[in-house]
């Protein structure tokens, strides 16, 4: 049995991810599974709030200690668990933002060996912010604080720009490339990134 595809998306939030990801799964020619990081964060977050409910903190914690203690773990739960769908013949969508160097490595480390399509949703600073205002569901600045952090890789399979194609038209276009058979060649000349600890 062969591995599934990993389509992995990269963009900064608001960027279309979710709604090209939608697209793909509701596509008939081939079948994916959407895994996005987000929903791992949620899922994470409700079920502490439904079984602590009750508890109060006697302290507070900053949001780069959280980030620190809680999302590092979450998300190598979530490309270990892309990795699995792979490894099971399951075709997934990983729908994430690749903000650090650390993530990056991650990435490499876990996806390197399985077929991976690696796509960027460009989309330029002034439209997330647009698109952030009018969402209503996301903190604003959010995306722009993402921006150059996940543009500064620019090296991808396929790239997407979510201003001048709509979700459907993306996903069309990634479908094109994973029907053409050409090889999925970015992510295997990747090199690691230097981390550096602050």
């Amino acid at each position: 049995m062969k591995q599934g595809i990993i389509v992995l998306i990269n963009g900064t939030s608001s960027a279309g991810k979710t709604s090209i990801s939608i697209e793909l799964t509701n596509q008939k020619e081939i079948l994916f599974h959407h895994l996005s990081v987000d929903d791992f964060y949620n899922n994470y977050n409700e079920f502490i709030n439904n079984k602590f409910s009750d508890v109060e903190p006697t302290r507070e914690v900053d949001d780069q200690a959280v980030g620190q203690i809680l999302f590092d773990p979450i998300i190598s739960v979530y490309y270990a668990t892309v990795k699995l769908f792979s490894e099971m013949g399951l075709n997934v969508i990983a729908d994430t933002v690749i903000d650090n160097d650390k993530r990056f490595n991650e990435c490499l480390d876990q996806f390197f060996d399985q077929p991976t399509l690696f796509v960027g949703v460009i989309c330029s600073k002034e439209e997330l912010i647009r698109r952030e205002k009018s969402r209503g569901d996301r903190n604003i600045g959010l995306a722009a604080s993402q921006f150059n952090k996940v543009y500064c890789i620019d090296e991808y399979d396929i790239e997407v720009n979510t201003e001048e194609l709509s979700p459907a038209e993306c996903a069309e276009k990634i479908l094109s490339f994973i029907k053409s058979n050409k090889e999925y060649s970015v992510f295997k000349k990747l090199s690691k990134r230097n981390v550096s600890v602050s």
